[in-house]
């Protein structure tokens, strides 16, 4: 019985062909695609800093998690082990569990008195430990529960979006949705749809997914930012604002606070 620690003792292999361009990197693609997390993460800190200055933790915690996605997700496609498998996906678990308890609007938490807050928290860490203990049951499904709760995440944000009059953020919405629908079909493509892609030699749709979905999240987490404080910091106001700049075809958006509101 081969190691958990052995290349190829996962349960899922990809599309993209095997040590076709390294005798050490079973996924030559899916590995270095990963890149795109290193560059996410300080990407979203050095553009919202304003927001970081005033609540540090949470995009500190959220980018240093999506650090750890990439390496896992690098080290599972490098050797298609068992372990790699369980590193990539728990890593994107608890990314999603400590941004839920992080960035989940109050207002939506479960109408339980005072102690609604305190609930919501307990519940988030116990659905994450119960799904934590399933990865190692069956992680194959573990991924496609994943992917699922960007559903509640699109809800969210169009329950949000209703309450807002914003066009910059509307457009920023939409750009992400584009993002998210190009990253999920390239995931499903290259799971569903592998005997075609292999047929016509371009298997690489799984890494397009890792540039896809990084693309998405440097759209995704600007526009939380951006209702967090409208909810949590009501003595400032968010402005979206785009880098470079406006004119640029192609920007990157990020969230600035405009002053405190002068109190009589």
């Amino acid at each position: 019985m081969p190691s958990i620690f052995s290349y190829q003792s996962a349960e899922v292999d990809w599309c993209e062909g095997n040590f076709e361009r390294s005798a050490v990197i079973a996924e030559y693609y899916n590995t270095i695609s990963n890149v795109s997390f290193f560059v996410l993460s300080p990407a979203l800190l050095y553009l919202n800093r304003q927001y970081c200055q005033k609540k540090a933790l949470p995009l500190y915690f959220v980018s240093g998690l999506l650090i750890l996605v990439g390496i896992f997700s690098m080290y599972f496609h490098m050797t298609l082990s068992y372990v790699g498998q369980l590193l990539d996906e728990l890593s994107i678990l608890w990314t999603l569990a400590v941004a839920y308890s992080f960035w989940y609007p109050q207002a939506y938490f479960p109408k339980m008195g005072p102690l609604g807050g305190r609930h919501f928290f307990w519940l988030t860490g116990i659905t994450t430990v119960i799904s934590t203990f399933m990865s190692f049951i069956k992680p194959t499904l573990n991924a496609y529960a994943l992917n699922c709760i960007a559903f509640h995440l699109l809800y969210m944000t169009r329950k949000e979006l209703k309450k807002c009059n914003d066009k910059r953020v509307h457009r920023m919405a939409a750009v992400m949705v584009m993002w998210w629908a190009l990253a999920i079909t390239s995931w499903i493509s290259d799971r569903w749809l592998c005997w075609l892609w292999q047929a016509i030699n371009f298997p690489y749709f799984h890494s397009f997914w890792h540039v896809l979905i990084a693309l998405s999240l440097l759209y995704c987490c600007p526009l939380v930012i951006y209702f967090d404080v409208s909810y949590e910091m009501p003595s400032f106001k968010p402005k979206l604002e785009y880098w470079p700049s406006d004119s640029w075809p192609v920007v990157v958006p990020y969230v600035t606070l405009e002053e405190p509101h002068k109190q009589c």
